[in-house]
């Protein structure tokens, strides 16, 4: 069995025009033969993701959902371009090869890049790798430093000052998180309102910092090197990427962040291999980074808190599409249980923080 990522079987109707494709990447220089063999990677709640399978070569495309119009949340070409920016600055970001602004041929804008090789580290590792404690640990600090070397880029030196608004990052992601749970409101889905005040209360002064950040930064979304396991190869999924405060980076990631002792519903949640033995805790990787960082932090439950009530928002926004017949995805109608759930987490790390 191969320990390299595979795509799969294409869902039924996200199926892609390979002949007008072809013909596009063809005027675009890329001179392909024949029509490819179509699959596509696990996931789809988001962007989508397929692998085209020429004779001569393998890339990857990527699309928004099927039937999305708004361009604004799933903008291809700002992804496309800002990896283009980062590829000169941060070498893990794959190489783009073609924009497509055209919507005759899809219905929408798509990109391709270069497929790069590797193992990605998904709910579980593959058990063939036979990884000991001390690799495993190993590995977790590797992919933390990929997630510090993007947010120690001089950003201005490299000419990225354009990728987003910067300074007042935190309040920008509170009001707009606090506007998008709002609008994403079901009749049978939890209330936010006393974490938004909360968070709201309990903002720091000022940004820790502005730097590049990921905005999705997991194991999930990190290529391995196949010869060597425990090496990062490529950082993938640059849709959220901006300009914004390290810590709210930091914060993003640790609400995916399942470790051992967590309790059963937030593990059975889990989509990152974190819980493994030698993986630190979400407490060992806060005091890690700001370490490697040099940075010192007053309140770091803001950030947790921050990201698990922005992880239940981006859920029950998907839940809210299929609860109003917009997206027919059976495995949708629990979602609003697991935003339900985040929302009584984030409640009980409040009550924590008030007890001191």
């Amino acid at each position: 069995m191969t320990l390299l990522d595979q795509a799969g079987k294409v869902r039924s109707g996200e199926e892609l025009p390979l002949e007008q494709i072809t013909a596009f990447l063809n005027n675009a220089g890329m001179n392909l033969n024949g029509i490819p063999e179509l699959s596509q990677f696990p996931g789809g709640a988001s962007n989508l993701t397929y692998l085209l399978k020429y004779a001569d070569a393998e890339l990857i495309l990527r699309r928004p959902p099927i039937g999305h119009k708004a361009k604004s949340a799933h903008d291809m070409v700002r992804e496309a371009k800002l990896m283009q920016a980062l590829k000169p600055v941060y070498n893990y970001v794959p190489k783009v090869l073609a924009i497509c602004e055209d919507s005759t041929i899809m219905g929408c804008d798509f990109y391709v890049m270069e497929r790069i090789h590797g193992i990605i580290p998904r709910q579980n590792m593959p058990e063939s790798l036979n990884l000991t404690v001390q690799d495993t640990h190993t590995l977790c600090l590797n992919v933390i430093d990929k997630m510090i070397a993007l947010h120690q880029i001089d950003y201005q030196a490299a000419g990225l000052q354009g990728l987003g608004r910067g300074a007042g990052y935190v309040q920008r992601q509170i009001s707009g998180w606090s506007e998008r749970a709002v609008q994403a409101k079901t009749d049978n889905s939890a209330d936010f309102s006393e974490i938004v005040a909360w968070l709201e209360q309990h903002k720091p002064a000022q940004d820790a910092a502005t730097c590049l950040i990921h905005n999705d930064f997991r194991f999930d979304n990190v290529v391995l090197n196949p010869q060597n396991p425990l090496e990062v190869i490529g950082v993938l999924d640059w849709e959220m990427a901006t300009l914004g405060d390290p810590l709210m980076d930091l914060g993003n990631t640790l609400a995916y962040w399942a470790q051992s002792d967590d309790d059963a519903i937030f593990l059975s949640m889990r989509r990152q291999p974190t819980h493994l033995p030698g993986m630190l805790t979400r407490q060992e990787v806060i005091a890690y980074y700001l370490e490697k960082m040099g940075l010192e932090v007053e309140n770091s439950d803001f950030y947790v808190i921050f990201g698990l009530f922005r992880l239940a928002i981006i859920i029950q926004q998907i839940y809210y599409r299929y609860h109003h017949g917009q997206n027919k995805n059976p495995q949708f109608a629990e979602f609003v249980n697991i935003t339900n759930y985040l929302q009584k987490r984030c409640l009980k790390l409040i009550a924590n923080y008030s007890r001191g």
